[in-house]
């Protein structure tokens, strides 16, 4: 597509669209070279890193809260979006607005002949230094980093941190990181870098000892959180679920370690725990009828865990019933029998991806485990949204991408198809 071709911003999305063609990468001499051709942006900016397999949002949510109570201008870059593309990328938690995003695009597109053809930069490393441009345009004071996956080789790596967090270390995106936590630890534990503070709550033996290898190596100084050592600083949080005490104690620990060269009030830090929110995990909707929604991106085996905890204590037991869709790459069938008991009713629907899991393959893996439950396959989230209309409490999870297009279809954020096959790491078609 030719610059001149920018027009408006549906082309922008097609533009990005395009850039699917080009799949993935892992590595970033591409996406240094792009920084470099706008200016190295990331030397400008004071930045916190955070990766794991869970809880990054939660904890990159609460520390943008934090810092912004206390009255800086805070950048925060996460991925994937839930409904609209411009999510990923906020200052003090507005979307960047459409039309900077057209600009950005216009700006990037000649760069990029810059690239051979055979070596074309992919989606994620494009918008991760727009967000890098755009984040320095606004004169952030400082910026919150999501890794996209894993950490030594994703694109956010380029940044040099403040602080390094590390969430936790559990099974996931085993096709990309490895099949054991050692080396999903190994690949998270990239973002460490030579004397730069790292933070963890990572607390599986094997993991851990991964972690602080690296960070010994690296001359790094650790923390390692753990909930009982904040318990008198963790206030009643705004996010469900007992593993925010996790990401709020990551929080804390890194206000800690950061408040020599940015100093924050402890009422702010107080205020920024408890009001921040972070949408599509555990997010509880009251319908006018009195019923309840739930909404949250357990997409694999641990936060499925995470989820069936937070259920069992927050929520009567009773008649649950449960909207589940993942993605065919996910260990859905451990997901569906950790699941599976609390439900007397379960729906399974297709998530819109390519990737998306086959419905009477989950339903089988659901029936097997809980037999008793009444299990009912439906065409597409819409269906079992109204074949479920009824039911005082429903559960919908298994993947962000789903949650995404609940949240459309409740009403709780603007219809936004178009952009939500942007997620997709390969090519996909925009919808009309």
């Amino acid at each position: 597509m030719k610059k001149t071709e920018i027009l408006s911003y549906a082309a922008a999305l097609e533009f990005l669209y395009d850039l699917q063609l080009f799949g993935s990468n892992f590595g970033l001499e591409n996406t240094r070279k792009l920084a470099a051709l706008v200016g190295n942006p990331q030397e400008k900016l004071r930045s916190i890193h955070v990766a794991g397999t869970n809880g990054k949002g939660s904890t990159c949510a609460m520390l943008e809260n934090i810092y912004r109570a206390d009255g800086l201008r805070v950048g925060l870059f996460t991925s994937p979006h839930l409904v609209s593309f411009r999510e990923r990328i906020q200052v003090n938690r507005q979307l960047i607005p459409e039309a900077d995003l057209v600009r950005l695009v216009e700006e990037f597109q000649p760069l990029l002949q810059q690239f051979p053809a055979d070596n074309h930069l992919t989606l994620f490393e494009v918008v991760t230094v727009m967000a890098l441009k755009y984040f320095a345009e606004q004169k952030c004071d400082l910026v919150i980093w999501e890794t996209g996956l894993g950490g030594r080789l994703d694109a956010t790596n380029i940044v040099t941190p403040l602080v390094s967090v590390i969430t936790n270390i559990a099974l996931d995106h085993q096709q990309w990181l490895g099949d054991t936590l050692e080396k999903i630890a190994a690949e998270k534990a990239g973002i460490i870098k030579a004397g730069i503070p790292v933070v963890t709550a990572t607390d599986e033996p094997s993991a851990l000892a991964v972690i602080e290898k690296v960070a010994l190596e690296k001359k790094s100084p650790i923390t390692k959180v753990q909930i009982s050592d904040f318990r008198f600083q963790i206030p009643d949080l705004s996010l469900l679920g007992e593993h925010q005490k996790e990401n709020a104690a990551l929080a804390l620990a890194t206000v800690k370690i950061l408040q020599p060269q940015i100093p924050v009030a402890a009422e702010k830090i107080q205020q920024g725990l408890t009001t921040t929110n972070w949408p599509g995990r555990l997010q509880l909707i009251k319908k006018t009828d009195g019923g309840k929604v739930l909404l949250d991106g357990a997409h694999n085996l641990a936060g499925a865990k995470m989820l069936r905890a937070t259920l069992e204590k927050n929520f009567p037991a009773g008649q649950l019933t449960l909207i589940f869709g993942t993605l065919a790459d996910k260990s859905w069938t451990d997901i569906c029998r950790t699941l599976a008991p609390l439900a007397s009713k379960i729906f399974t629907v297709p998530v819109a991806s390519a990737r998306t899991a086959d419905t009477n393959e989950l339903a089988a893996a659901f029936q097997s485990t809980n037999p008793a439950a009444k299990i009912v396959i439906r065409n597409n989230l819409s269906d079992a949204l109204i074949a479920s209309k009824d039911e005082p409490f429903v559960v919908i999870t298994g993947s962000l991408y789903l949650v995404g297009e609940a949240l459309e279809q409740l009403g709780v954020s603007p219809a936004n198809s178009a952009e939500r096959g942007l997620n997709e790491w390969t090519k996909a078609k925009i919808p009309r």
